[in-house]
């Protein structure tokens, strides 16, 4: 049997991190910029403390019209509860993950480090090629 193959051959590595710390307004014209949907937010030492996404800016942005200011920071409005693989995980059970959530991407670890994110794309090009 050969071993099938995993979601580190196939996730994105140069990864968009944002800081807790950042304004919400700069970190959302970084998605806007990057074309990204969102990102993760890491702390000084590296580690995965949360998840930015546009609909955590549109929250942001709706407070914004409401008070009138861009008040606040990535913390106050990113996902402080990440799911995320790992980047031993072999592509089937990480299909499997997608197929259980509504998540279009997850952070990947390893040895409890950020090291990529895997989106439905990477598992689709990665099930494409082991079987197309």
């Amino acid at each position: 049997m050969t071993d099938r193959p995993r979601i580190s051959d196939y996730m994105a590595h140069d990864l968009v991190t944002l800081s807790p710390g950042m304004e919400i307004n700069r970190a959302m014209h970084i998605l806007l910029d990057r074309k990204i949907s969102g990102a993760p937010v890491v702390d000084g030492q590296g580690a995965l403390i949360g998840i930015l996404s546009k609909k955590d800016c549109l929250k942001a942005a709706l407070d914004a019209s409401y008070y009138r200011d861009w008040g606040g920071n990535v913390a106050r409005y990113m996902s402080g509860d990440v799911v995320t693989l790992n980047a031993d995980m072999d592509l089937v059970d990480a299909a499997k993950a997608f197929l259980s959530s509504n998540f279009r991407r997850f952070p990947v670890l390893q040895d409890g480090r950020l090291v990529g994110q895997i989106s439905r794309a990477d598992i689709l090009r990665g099930l494409a090629d082991q079987w197309g």
